[in-house]
């Protein structure tokens, strides 16, 4: 027999969902039936696979030491790459990143043990404030995620509660971001509202934007006003009023301006202008602007945050 005691971050979830995460190796069908036969008690009594634990809260297992798994330090996978982190803005419950162009943000088929999300969990590991053995159902998480190639303001959530309503707000969009974008050549207008409608091609990882709704299309609007301009680029300030897949590229690229150095949606060697081996894009300025109660994180209504110096890289 083994108790646990739900901690803070495991807290919020169905008995089912916790176990399954805590208990990897566990088949769902035996776990039910440790649930159904007693041999899973929640404060001390029969429970359902559908209760809700909170922090507090004790699970009493009769179940085999095996599903007990330890995981010894040097397997974690955070550990194996760096935790270096260029930190906007740090608090107890989230962390503003200015994520390098260059850096995918979650592991993919090229990953060689650096992600962000993998540098925001061994940061945190080394400070202290995330135990992968006491709190087993939660980690430290990405709320929001840009491409590899390009650069800007990433939140980190550091816990489970600020993730929930971080996802609600994004979701929401009581989050706005903003972003720069190096164009080839300047628009006609020196400022508008773009509305078009996108389908994405997910074989290619690509997407197609057309003036008129198509089958699978989604609409997309982006707002642009250039800041800058000479004779080959106009840079601009984007924000976005519908988030979708390469919106910002292909919808720039549809007017006539693609990013420079934006080998997808670009067109051949006008897009390499300096040599830019990135698209020359970045998500600079990130402000909260909650509509509704946002509970633990209220208090960063009408924050904004802004990364000092921009520069697209080479």
């Amino acid at each position: 027999m083994r108790t646990i005691e739900i901690k803070q971050n495991d807290g919020g979830q169905r008995l089912d969902k916790y176990l399954s995460k805590r208990f990897k190796t566990m088949p769902k069908s035996l776990m039910y039936k440790y649930i159904r036969t007693k041999y899973i008690k929640l404060n001390g009594k029969k429970c359902d696979k559908s209760d809700f634990v909170k922090a507090g809260d004790v699970l009493t297992l009769y179940i085999k030491d095996e599903f007990f798994e330890e995981n010894p330090e040097r397997n974690y996978e955070f550990l194996k790459g760096p935790d270096r982190l260029d930190i906007l803005y740090e608090d107890e419950n989230l962390i503003l990143i200015d994520k390098k162009q260059g850096l995918i943000v979650h592991q993919d088929k090229s990953y060689h043990f650096d992600s962000l999300v993998l540098r925001v969990q061994h940061y945190l590991y080394k400070k202290g404030e995330y135990d992968p053995e006491s709190e087993k159902t939660f980690t430290p998480a990405l709320v929001n995620r840009i491409d590899r190639n390009t650069g800007g303001i990433v939140i980190a959530a550091k816990n489970a509660e600020s993730l929930r309503i971080l996802n609600e707000k994004i979701r929401n969009r009581e989050v706005e971001k903003r972003y720069l974008a190096l164009l080839c050549g300047c628009p006609k207008r020196e400022s508008a509202v773009l509305k078009a409608y996108l389908v994405k091609n997910n074989k290619t990882n690509t997407v197609k934007v057309t003036k008129q709704p198509t089958d699978g299309s989604k609409e997309i609007i982006t707002e642009y006003k250039i800041l800058e301009k000479n004779a080959k680029t106009s840079l601009a300030e984007v924000t976005l009023h519908t988030g979708r897949t390469h919106q910002i590229r292909a919808h720039m690229a549809f007017i006539g301006c693609p990013l420079v150095g934006d080998s997808k949606y670009g067109k051949g060697k006008k897009n390499f202008i300096n040599g830019y081996k990135y698209q020359a894009l970045y998500a600079y300025k990130l402000r909260f602007n909650f509509t509704t109660d946002a509970g633990i994180l209220n208090y960063l209504n009408g924050k904004e945050f802004e990364v000092d110096k921009v520069e697209f890289r080479q």
